[in-house]
């Protein structure tokens, strides 16, 4: 029974992904998960404690992002000791986390933070703070980014476009056709 009541639990979750952001987020606040408004997240892997992890306002979780909030390993010493160690994930306000990062327990991510893709995250990082990396740590600062970002060939004001419009504007700047 238990069994069925996890694959079910797993297909609930992969057509989660194919809903709407406001049924994901409703679906993680009733596993525990303290989501902040204005967030959009584009994971379902919350770990088996999902009620250890907090999200701030205005954060956005990009997809195939794993949050783990114990650690396994704790089982190498099953012969001396039985348990689990856990930890708590805390997610600031207005961040960015890149796809397929993995946020480690005991791990604190302060306000205005870029987690690049693919990143191992575990620590404590300040606001402010552009992270990256395996382990990630920090690389930049989030102003110094904003900066970066604004003066980019490849920066583009897409705001109130269509999705016809967006796609225009980008295949005429890169010469696409």
């Amino acid at each position: 029974m238990k069994l069925i009541k996890g694959l079910i639990k797993q297909i609930y979750e992969k057509l989660l992904l194919r809903s709407s952001p406001e049924k994901r987020i409703r679906y993680l606040r009733k596993q525990g998960v303290k989501i902040g408004e204005n967030c959009l997240i584009n994971t379902m892997q919350f770990s088996t404690e999902p009620y250890l992890i907090e999200i701030g306002n205005r954060t956005i979780i990009a997809s195939d992002t794993e949050f783990f909030t114990h650690d396994g390993s704790v089982h190498c010493f099953r012969d001396e000791f039985d348990g689990i160690v856990c930890g708590k994930i805390k997610i600031g306000n207005n961040v960015f986390i890149g796809a397929k990062s993995i946020i480690l327990m005991n791990t604190t991510i302060g306000d205005n933070c870029i987690v690049g893709a693919g990143s191992v995250v575990r620590g404590n990082f300040p606001d402010n703070s552009v992270i990256m990396g395996n382990p990630a740590k920090v690389v930049s600062n989030f102003h110094i980014q904003k900066l970066i970002f604004r003066n980019s060939k490849g920066y583009l004001n897409t705001t109130n476009l269509s999705p016809s419009e967006k796609e225009r504007l980008i295949k005429k700047h890169f010469g696409v056709e």
